[in-house]
């Protein structure tokens, strides 16, 4: 009973409890992997579009861009992008007199990194989702005088958005375990937060399985978000 009560002190709000911190790294988490996947999502549609194109050198770029990024740990582009970038931006602002103690915000440093990963996984989900439409769709809404950009946004995408819910879902909830990884640029997001409570109280158990805890159940909230959404989206562009 003791142990218990000191564990419900711990998580408790307020001077004597850690709960707030564990909550506001959350939502950092949160913010992190929602940022990181809209800007995923930018660079996938960019990245498939660039692999449909009739451009030998926009198909050459993209195709490079997916293998490194599928190739290189998730890690060392975090680190490239916090350090390298942070150095490269240092050395630009120093040259022109503007600064010389640039920092890159830890936030922003995930966001991006995280997202250029997110991209080079979205391009593939994306591309075979637009493969995956019958191509005679886009040969009759050209007949009937569209514009490129017509076809796209009317024919082609209400068809393959449904088909591409299943992979960017997955996507999701990976990038969301990502963003665990920029604790160790010392960003302090939910992992952090719940290092440094378990280090300050000895109390590792309680504080990992609680960082653990939150994570299934964003993510459990996720899936039923997600599959919510593959349904409603199968009966408003799929009617059968």
């Amino acid at each position: 009973m003791d142990l218990i009560a000191s564990w419900l002190t711990l998580l408790s709000f307020g001077d004597r409890g850690w709960s707030d911190e564990l909550v506001r790294g959350a939502c950092l988490s949160l913010g992190i992997s929602i940022s990181a996947y809209i800007l995923g999502l930018l660079i996938g549609l960019a990245g498939a579009l660039a692999k449909l194109s009739n451009s030998a050198v926009a198909k050459a770029f993209a195709a490079a861009y997916t293998t490194l990024i599928r190739s290189i740990p998730d890690i060392v582009i975090i680190f490239l992008v916090y350090y390298t970038a942070t150095d490269a931006i240092r050395t630009f602002l120093g040259a022109s007199g503007l600064m010389t103690d640039f920092q890159m915000n830890g936030f922003v440093a995930a966001a991006i990194s995280l997202g250029i990963v997110q991209g080079g996984y979205s391009t593939e989900v994306l591309r075979g989702a637009i493969v995956a439409v019958a191509p005679g769709q886009s040969e009759a809404a050209f007949a009937l005088g569209l514009r490129r950009r017509q076809v796209f946004l009317k024919v082609v995408m209400p068809q393959m958005v449904p088909l591409a819910l299943p992979g960017l879902g997955n996507l999701w909830l990976v990038v969301l375990k990502e963003s665990s990884l920029v604790s160790l640029i010392g960003f302090t997001e939910l992992v952090l937060a719940g290092k440094m409570a378990a280090g300050a109280t000895r109390h590792y158990f309680l504080f990992y399985s609680m960082v653990a805890l939150i994570f299934l159940i964003m993510s459990a909230a996720s899936t039923v978000l997600l599959h919510f959404f593959e349904a409603r989206s199968y009966r408003a562009w799929r009617p059968r």
